[in-house]
């Protein structure tokens, strides 16, 4: 079994900022000067769009409902940072760091996520069709009914995530970590979790996933690891199961593989 660091982490520890509302031109400007702290400043439905503000420390701003499409925010700080609502689609968020941010309902499509750091952020409802995740890490975030399709090649680390309900159909999880998700009620049908014949990748890891009700029709899981998963009431219509590991996962119809 892979070995897995202790979960949940400690809550984030950050000084309380003080809450500052901040003109655009103001911003902009002390950005250009080289200022990049911007600590809980208050944007609340600001606009953005297209803007180059990379490296820039949002943490525990407020930005819900901001018009962030097409802005480049690599290796921004969005710390603990209220995103609900906000615009992104088709963001630079590479290398940005996002954890414990509140991204519900947020319209990520298309968003650049290569390697962000989105540990026990909050996706709920959030729609990130064809966003790239490649080696993002989203350790226990929240994408409870998010939109996840269809995602590029995922080498994503969604251990102890919340995909309960999400819309996973036609998605790439190929080589993903699934490790104890909860993906109970969620829609994987003709969902790619098969083992990548990229060289050096792993194969996807759902152990001791909850996949309980879980939608897998026609979903390839060739090769995938399901150890000690729940499938009790899945439905596997279809779907491909060859050479996947299954020792001591529950089935569908409540049996226990030896």
């Amino acid at each position: 079994m892979t070995e897995r660091t202790s979960f949940p982490a400690k809550p984030l520890q950050l000084p309380s900022p003080k809450v500052t509302k901040i003109l655009i031109d103001d911003l902009l400007k002390r950005y250009v000067e080289g200022e990049r702290n911007f600590q809980g400043v208050n944007l609340r439905e600001v606009d953005l769009h297209g803007v180059a503000l990379s490296g820039v420390n949002f943490s525990q701003a407020d930005l819900r409902q901001a018009r962030l499409g097409k802005t480049d925010f690599s290796q921004a700080n969005f710390c603990a940072t209220d995103l609900s609502e906000a615009i992104l689609w088709g963001t630079n968020l590479s290398l940005a760091d996002l954890y414990q941010a509140i991204l519900r309902e947020a319209d990520l499509s298309g968003a650049k996520l290569s390697n962000a750091n989105l540990e026990q952020a909050n996706l709920s409802k959030a729609i990130l069709g064809g966003a790239n995740l490649v080696r993002a890490k989203l350790l226990g975030a929240n994408l409870f009914e998010a939109d996840l399709r269809p995602t590029l090649d995922q080498v994503t680390d969604l251990g102890y995530a919340i995909l309960s309900k999400a819309e996973l159909c036609y998605a790439n999880l190929s080589g993903a970590i699934l490790y104890q998700a909860n993906l109970e009620g969620a829609r994987l049908c003709r969902a790619h979790l098969n083992r990548t014949l990229q060289q050096g990748m792993k194969p996807t890891d759902l152990s001791e996933a909850n996949l309980r009700g879980a939608d897998l029709s026609y979903a390839d899981l060739t090769g995938a690891i399901l150890r000690n998963a729940d499938l009790r009431d899945a439905d596997l219509t279809g779907a491909v199961l060859t050479d996947a590991d299954l020792q001591g996962a529950m089935m569908p119809d409540g049996s226990k593989q030896l």
